[in-house]
């Protein structure tokens, strides 16, 4: 008799979480990625500010599975779902399966304005962090040889959309490596008067926080010498910078990139699921996180929406991808251990335990939210980054950041200052050669 057949899409936290859980159980699990490597997204900014390299923040998936025969991984994109045949379809054809575990995460959300993706980078893949750093760094070697004022200020303008984690940390970063560690590199410009601004859509800085770690992380970055600009809307982006409108009010920022961190969806394969779907696209799932009608499909992570039984929704963060993803393959190896396939109203509903949330600001600036405990400033930054280090994969990956942390902290210094790729440049930022990372 054939041994059940798991397949799961997608190897990030949610993925590789639910592939850990069944790597012992009498399956055979194929884990689909379009990418060899699984990332960990908190720190992809390091990557796009020169902090950190790729391969820090990086490991590849097969790496992970490679002691266990009954994991395999497979490079290949799933472009399709056929929920009703048990089968997913890749651009070799249907690959059959007896459980199915959806976890191919998000894409970047422009609200309907696709064309500004050319024009605004955001920040999901390492591809898209190298070619902000390529962006950022370029436009200070323009500015440079720039023999006019104005189109020094210009290219020494950078706009984040967006002040959830990803732009507040990416802002600050951005900052941080204009102010401290470029001054000394240039001739003929001051990189310490780079104006970086944050624009947010609503009335405050990370949501998800309290109300005053909200407004510490503003003043924070207002003391950072970033301009905060909250109730204020993208109105139109291109090449050269972007239009802002806030309330009746509307202003046009002439810069040398513009980078997105305002809103996600899910990946386009939810299209074809024939299941339920919220506004962004997710995968709307039951308690124990199966599609309805499907019981033997289950999503996990960013691109499913989950509501426990007090209403309340799992944020889109690791953690919950973790959990979720773990819950979801508990169930499968339950009852592929049992043989007995249980219907989804008698099978435990996941519960999300939240183990709180982080953010760092700046060098001694974060905020850290644990409910029953909030702390800023030096201690939350230090434990910020015992976090982060302590959930990196490897031990290599682990020493190697630590140390450079400790570097960077000792001297301002930023090792990975590299200029690489082909993609939009400061000077022809026309459109042909354009290489902006993929939503």
């Amino acid at each position: 008799m054939a041994r059940p057949r798991v397949i799961i899409i997608g190897g990030g936290f949610a993925g590789l979480s639910a592939g850990r859980r069944l790597r012992k159980t009498n399956a055979d699990v194929i884990l689909f990625d379009r990418r060899n490597h699984h990332l960990f997204q908190p720190l992809l900014y390091q990557v796009a500010t020169a902090g950190l390299s790729p391969s820090q923040i990086a490991v590849p998936i097969r790496n992970l599975f490679s002691r266990r025969t009954n994991v395999a991984v497979r490079m290949e994109e799933v472009t399709s779902l056929d929920l009703r045949a048990n089968a997913v379809y890749t651009q070799r054809g249907a690959e059959r399966y007896d459980y199915l575990i959806i976890a191919a995460g998000t894409t970047n959300s422009y609200f309907g304005h696709n064309d500004w993706s050319r024009h605004a980078t955001g920040l999901k893949s390492i591809e898209d962090a190298l070619e902000i750093r390529r962006q950022f760094l370029s436009s200070f070697e323009k500015a440079e040889l720039a023999e006019d004022i104005d189109t020094q200020r210009a290219l020494m303008t950078f706009v984040v959309i967006g002040g959830g984690p990803t732009g507040v940390e990416l802002a600050g970063a951005l900052a941080e490596i204009a102010t401290r560690s470029l001054p000394p590199d240039f001739r003929n410009i001051d990189t310490s008067e780079t104006r970086i601004v944050l624009v947010e859509a609503g009335d405050r800085l990370l949501a998800a926080f309290d109300e005053d770690q909200s407004e510490r992380a503003r003043r924070d970055l207002v003391g950072m010498g970033i301009q905060v600009m909250l109730n204020t809307y993208a109105e139109e982006i291109d090449d050269n910078g972007v239009e802002i409108r806030s309330g009746d009010t509307t202003e046009r920022i002439d810069a040398g990139a513009v980078y997105w961190a305002a809103g996600v969806k899910a990946e386009g394969i939810t299209g074809s699921a024939g299941s339920e779907l919220d506004n962004a696209g997710r995968l709307v799932v039951q308690p124990d996180l199966s599609l309805s009608g499907y019981p033997n499909v289950f999503a996990a992570g960013d691109i499913c929406k989950a509501v426990d039984v007090k209403g309340k929704e799992t944020p889109g963060v690791a953690q919950g991808a973790i959990q979720m993803g773990k819950h979801a393959a508990g169930i499968i190896a339950s009852e592929i251990k049992t043989g007995v396939t249980t219907p989804p109203d008698k099978r435990p509903a996941f519960k999300y335990r939240d183990k709180g949330n982080m953010a760092t600001i700046g060098r001694r600036r974060a905020i850290a939210d644990f409910g029953w405990l909030k702390i800023s400033g030096l201690p939350a930054w230090l434990l910020w980054a015992f976090v982060h280090i302590a959930f990196l994969i490897g031990f290599r990956n682990k020493v190697v950041t630590m140390f450079e942390w400790i570097y960077m902290y000792i001297t301002f210094g930023r090792g990975a200052r590299l200029i690489t790729g082909q993609g939009r440049s400061p000077e022809t930022k026309s459109g042909e050669g354009d290489a902006s990372a993929s939503a």
